[in-house]
């Protein structure tokens, strides 16, 4: 069994879905309202949103003969929780390189300045 995110971002891995989730974060859509883009039939679409529902990342709701899809928000802080994890560990390595890099000029510049052996001055 795969954990949430896995599934999130597999479900993410097709482009089709990603642009189906970006429309749907205009407001709530149908199945045949989300297929009429798409060169697809309305059932390959809704074998997408299934994708997109198993990873929680859509839910659908009835309201009398409608069926609305639904875009899950919430799901989006699990992946942004993770993926700043990962900014901050970047941030901060960046930030030791930069330190050492800045070290390592001043370093440089001090021995510029100082006359080296067997040279004329």
């Amino acid at each position: 069994m795969t954990d949430q995110l896995s599934r999130v971002f597999a479900a993410l891995a097709d482009p089709t879905r990603r642009d189906m989730v970006a429309r749907l974060t205009t407001g709530d859509a149908t199945v045949n309202g989300l297929a009429a883009p798409y060169a697809v039939s309305v059932q390959a679409v809704s074998k997408h949103l299934k994708v997109l529902e198993e990873a929680g990342l859509v839910s659908r709701s009835r309201e009398a003969q409608r069926r609305p899809v639904h875009l899950e928000a919430e799901v989006f802080d699990l992946m942004t929780k993770w993926i700043d994890k990962y900014r901050r560990q970047a941030e901060e390595r960046y930030q030791r390189l930069d330190e050492l890099l800045a070290e390592m000029n001043d370093t440089d510049s001090d021995n510029e300045s100082e006359p080296q052996e067997g040279t004329a001055s």
